[in-house]
């Protein structure tokens, strides 16, 4: 068997394929990667802004803590669910436990937060970066069929060529339209899952060190009412 004969086949083949399938599919992907898209940013945008109004309730645990001690701040955090919220309810609830153990807590808590913070980020990091390779695989489609229709139609010269590049440029621009938003509100929520990572690691290390001055509190407290008792 020939293998030249062979490969002229399977590029005949491989052209066929291309002939067929064109560059209109790709818009098609293009498109519907772009709704999806939106849609995770959309939900993304959402849960941001209802965890950054948790801020608040975060806060004012603090002040339930140093003021009535650490059970009775978990009241506040009832119903709050964002990263500072988490770390801050894993420090309570587990005060008793000492602080090396309420540190690990920290840590273990604001990994897992990430996670939830961080999906759907892969998604939109991967389209920005790929949206254009394959709005270009649509462009090298469509101008392998100008071309293929400029050699079976001669007659028609420049303008066939020129008119079908035209359209398979069309895939490219929809690519770089698509990556576009997907890399800015990829690198806008990264920077917020940053920036809440470092706001629960503060309100550890507030928790922390309210923990770790409680013996001290402790002994004050109790030479405070020893010097009462003796002076009544």
């Amino acid at each position: 068997m020939d293998p030249t004969k062979n490969a002229d086949t399977v590029d005949a083949q491989l052209l066929d394929i291309m002939l067929r399938a064109g560059s209109r599919w790709v818009l098609w992907l293009l498109l519907s990667l772009s709704l999806v898209a939106v849609a995770v940013m959309l939900e993304r945008i959402w849960f941001f802004i209802q965890s950054r109004r948790q801020h608040s309730q975060v806060q004012k645990a603090l002040d339930t803590m140093r003021k009535s001690g650490c059970q009775a701040a978990l009241v506040d955090l009832q119903n709050a669910q964002s990263m500072e919220a988490e770390v801050a309810r894993a420090c309570l609830v587990n005060e008793a436990d000492g602080a090396h153990a309420v540190e690990e807590h920290v840590a273990s808590t604001i990994e897992l937060q990430r996670l939830r913070y961080e999906r759907g980020l892969a998604f939109l990091g991967t389209l920005g970066n790929n949206a254009p390779f394959i709005g270009l695989f649509g462009t090298v489609l469509g101008i392998i069929r100008a071309f293929h229709d400029l050699a079976g139609n001669t007659a028609a010269g420049a303008s066939v060529v020129m008119a079908g590049i035209a359209e398979a440029l069309v895939a490219t621009a929809i690519g770089l339209l698509v990556a576009l938003p997907a890399v800015a509100m990829y690198n806008l929520f990264a920077r917020h899952v940053e920036t809440s990572a470092a706001a629960a690691t503060g309100i550890g290390h507030a928790i922390l060190a309210y923990i770790k001055g409680e013996p001290a509190r402790r002994e004050r407290a109790a030479d405070l009412a020893l010097n009462q008792k003796r002076v009544a």
